[in-house]
């Protein structure tokens, strides 16, 4: 009996995986489509790459292309001697607080969204469908912006400070909703009933029994946080004052430092001939992309192996 369902199970397996493998030349039309897509992504990084390492005058000459006329670094000198009043580079000093922005912003939404989503996500919590109301209307109807730069501006009192650049959009009625559906759908309850029959409190349970088998939600938030936080100039805009340039992130700085190239760009028939070279108004462009997307890019290799268990979890039952 048991040699019988040993071969049942031998023959159900080996159907499945002739169900499941590709012939060859299906396997050869997918690689070819996955080269062309990845190359689809690849290419034009290293197009940008090479048009903001180009001259303003190849791009004159022959416009955007992989071999300029002439190479230069016009535009990323321009950019290393934007300097405060210490001497520092202004890019580097943004650099910083961009970085320090994130980390601490994308920790502090983490810690929001997970107990917020655990919360939600236990049915004993009496207050459950109401709070659940309460952060899923905000996804439809928010409160404005006039109503929010009052709060953070008048209430809060976050103007001119580095909170301003966090506490916006440290927690996201979005996320939150996606987390409670994690812990309801994934998070056996049989977990909970266990910490609970040990005597572990709530807050316990949550921390070693809930967030170690969360990791992949957990990390796919993070990674929306992230690029959230780094992409973000917005808020500089609101609530950084121009006198308080030390505070600029990375992103408005660029915006900042391109509106500067473009006004001077324009203007440059009103100056006199000897006011200086060409201003490079094309490979600036080029160079604020790279410098704005290249240290993001290595933030992601980070992420990924709990990115794509993210992604999947939860869509095979078994």
């Amino acid at each position: 009996m048991a040699r019988k369902k040993k071969e049942d199970m031998s023959l159900v397996s080996d159907g499945m995986m002739r169900f499941n493998a590709l012939r060859p030349g299906t396997n050869i039309a997918f690689s070819i489509v996955f080269i062309l897509l990845a190359l689809l992504c690849v290419i034009p990084v290293i197009f940008v790459i090479i048009i903001s390492f180009s001259s303003e005058s190849s791009i004159s000459q022959v416009g955007y292309s992989f071999r300029p006329v002439s190479w230069s670094l016009t535009a990323y000198d321009y950019v290393w001697n934007q300097r405060d009043s210490t001497g520092m580079p202004t890019v580097v000093r943004a650099l910083f607080t961009s970085v320090g922005v994130t980390v601490v912003g994308t920790v502090i939404g983490l810690c929001l969204i997970a107990t917020m989503g655990y919360v939600l996500s236990r049915r004993s919590f009496k207050l459950r469908t109401l709070y659940t109301y309460m952060i899923f209307i905000p996804m439809i109807f928010n409160g404005g912006l006039l109503s929010t730069y009052v709060v953070n501006t008048q209430i809060l009192n976050l103007r001119n400070t580095y909170w301003a650049l966090i506490f916006p959009l440290a927690c996201s009625s979005f996320y939150v909703i996606i987390m409670r559906t994690f812990f309801q759908t994934t998070i056996p309850d049989e977990i909970i009933e266990s910490g609970k029959i040990d005597g572990a409190s709530q807050l316990r349970i949550f921390l070693q029994l809930v967030l170690p088998i969360s990791l992949p939600a957990l990390a796919t938030i993070a990674l929306f946080l992230t690029f959230a936080y780094w992409n973000d100039w917005y808020q500089a805009s609101l609530y950084i004052e121009t006198n308080h340039r030390e505070l600029y992130p990375l992103q408005y700085l660029l915006v900042s430092i391109e509106k500067n190239i473009q006004y001077l760009s324009n203007n440059e028939s009103n100056m006199s001939a000897d006011s200086g070279v060409q201003m490079p108004s094309e490979t600036m462009r080029m160079a604020i992309v790279v410098i704005a997307v290249v240290p993001i890019m290595f933030s992601y290799p980070f992420f990924q192996k709990y990115f794509i268990s993210g992604l999947t979890i939860g869509a095979v039952k078994g």
